[in-house]
């Protein structure tokens, strides 16, 4: 009697061990080549653990990760934990040069992750130009043990992840590697995908797919949770099932306020969680995601990726039903969409908005072109070669050391704390016919230097230099409340009076409307160097992006973690 008292006392001590310090879970990730067929055609591609989506990682709120990354490939490579605030340990955030050296050829690194505030769907991927096209996959994190779900439980979850691939030219037939390497020398464009893919499957509306077909089963009068990551390199989508609706409970691992919808615009890097009631006629349907694109000369992938919905049924199912999806251009529809967006603000998930500021910032957003030589004219427009800016600086990615160790070990010569707060000059930002002169972007490793603890309000400015374009942009070490948005320049005396400081959606990837602007606040309490850029990958690689560093605090627990033994060297 008194061993079985001794053990129940054993595992309520653990059990109040794990509540209140969470698990550790550990893995290990082998990077290497596998072959991969899709589209009629077979080629290697980079992938973790042989796998295409890669391995899904699963944890509870407050439980912590121990990941060894073998790179077995044969390029360099980082991981990123897309969305996780990772507080105080910047090493293991991921971004090739700005957080860490890569992982070099036949070397390891071991990242460490604390899941703090985060709950839902996030994802990781690499981050070293276009390896994340296939070396990517879902983060589930679940509710703290002994709490629910702040919505009706579903009787299960799926996974869904959306991707661009790569092998037959996002799928691309190609090696996305060399078409990458291809449109650095060339300057121009990238060459579009093939196919969009629903869980690394094209659908059965490609040619070669149709035996793959990713395919949700489910039974008549129960509810599901849907997962949804955005893991396509250049493109927003519209996703829709057909003859269902579906109600939005989270977005980049924070909850909303539920809202029923047809279709669900999401952007590249941005993570979805939607409940799904099986209520309709046992059948085949389909669920379906094309692009939200609004360029209107350029060429993109306007094809369409299908998975199906099955119901348990023994009857014989018709041809699948295809969902109504928004026009390509369809700008109504993504609006009608995100301007649902509503944090959950309830006792138990409560929003802490900055309701004033001590730190503004006003950054543009712009396409710009850079003259090529007469003798070697590029591939860009009127021979020229594609960059991007913020405030006009194009950034220029160190490769002889890491942005981060060059500040916490104070090695001169890698950065400048000198990005400018708001534009070098004012213009009509989203107006038509803009002078040249606005074309050429100035170039730097230029960062922004924030005091801990500032409370910050970030005014992002689409621009129609060159042509405008909806650019989500995600932040590193922090989420952030979307307060408002709208389209135009940003007026700083009539749009303020419309923030909401009330229930604004809490996100890491906002998605910037075309010659429109997103205002965010957050605060900045995670020290450490933090990167902030466009998720569109074009754009991230021709310099449309940037650093936060967040200096210490005065207390122990507001300072950057100490180095580990294994960072990797350049």
């Amino acid at each position: 009697m008194v061993k079985f008292v001794g053990l129940l006392l054993l595992l309520y001590a653990i059990m109040s061990f794990y509540s209140v310090n969470g698990k550790t879970h550990h893995h290990t990730f082998v990077v290497k080549s596998a072959s991969y067929t899709r589209l009629c055609s077979s080629k290697h591609i980079v992938t973790v653990n042989g796998r295409f989506p890669g391995p899904t990682l699963r944890a509870q709120r407050g439980d912590k990760m121990i990941i060894k990354v073998y790179n077995k490939g044969k390029d360099n490579i980082t991981l990123h934990w897309h969305g996780v605030k990772q507080p105080r340990n910047p090493w293991s955030d991921g971004p090739a040069y700005i957080t860490q050296c890569p992982i070099q050829p036949g070397k390891k690194y071991t990242y460490r992750i604390h899941f703090t505030t985060e709950e839902g769907t996030m994802w990781w991927h690499a981050h070293l130009g276009w390896s994340r096209a296939t070396v990517h996959g879902a983060i589930i994190i679940y509710p703290k043990r002994g709490s629910l779900y702040p919505f009706p439980h579903p009787r299960g979850e799926f996974l869904i992840i959306l991707v661009v691939l790569i092998t037959a030219g996002e799928w691309w037939k190609k090696d996305v590697m060399e078409i990458e390497r291809n449109a650095t020398i060339t300057g121009g464009e990238p060459q579009i995908s093939d196919a969009y893919t629903i869980n690394g499957q094209p659908g059965d509306l490609y040619p070669c797919s149709k035996p793959g077909t990713f395919t949700v089963k489910v039974e008549h009068g129960k509810r599901y949770l849907l997962r949804i990551v955005n893991a396509v390199m250049n493109y927003k989508l519209f996703f829709s099932i057909a003859k269902h609706k579906m109600t939005l409970v989270g977005i980049d691992g924070s909850y909303t306020k539920p809202f029923q919808t047809n279709y669900i615009m999401i952007t590249p890097g941005q993570s979805m969680d939607v409940l799904l009631e099986a209520n309709q006629h046992p059948s085949l349907y389909y669920m379906a995601a094309s692009s939200y694109f609004t360029i209107s000369d350029s060429e993109f992938d306007n094809t369409t990726t299908t998975a199906l919905l099955q119901y348990d049924s023994n009857d014989p199912s018709p041809p699948p039903l295809m969902p109504h999806l928004p026009a390509h251009n369809q700008t109504q529809a993504a609006t009608r969409f995100t301007k649902k967006l509503r944090s959950l603000a309830s006792k138990k998930h409560p929003v802490s908005v900055p309701l004033t500021v001590d730190t503004k910032l006003f950054v543009t957003l712009s396409i710009n072109l850079v003259n090529c030589s007469t003798a070697k004219p590029c591939e860009g427009p009127y021979n020229t070669r594609f960059s991007a800016s913020l405030n006009n600086i194009s950034f220029i990615m160190p490769t002889s050391c890491d942005i981060l160790r060059a500040y916490y070990y104070g090695i001169d010569g890698v950065f400048e704390k000198d990005f400018p707060s708001k534009p070098p000059n004012a213009f009509n930002y989203t107006g038509n016919d803009l002078p040249d002169n606005l074309l050429m972007p100035d170039f730097g490793t230029k960062v922004t230097v924030l005091k801990y603890n500032a409370r910050v309000e970030l005014i992002l400015q689409g621009t129609n230099v060159l042509e405008g374009d909806n650019h989500p942009f995600h932040m590193h070490g922090y989420s952030f409340y979307v307060v408002g948005w709208g389209f135009g320049n940003f007026n700083p005396r009539r749009d303020p009076l419309r923030f909401n400081l009330m229930d604004p959606p809490e996100q890491n990837t906002v998605g910037v409307p075309r010659n429109g602007w997103v205002a965010i606040r957050f605060r900045a309490d995670n020290p450490g160097v933090w990167m902030m850029h466009c998720h569109v990958e074009d754009h991230q690689n021709w310099g449309m992006k940037s650093v936060f560093v967040v200096e210490d605090g005065d207390d122990p627990q507001a300072k950057i973690l100490l180095p580990p033994h294994d960072l990797p060297e350049c």
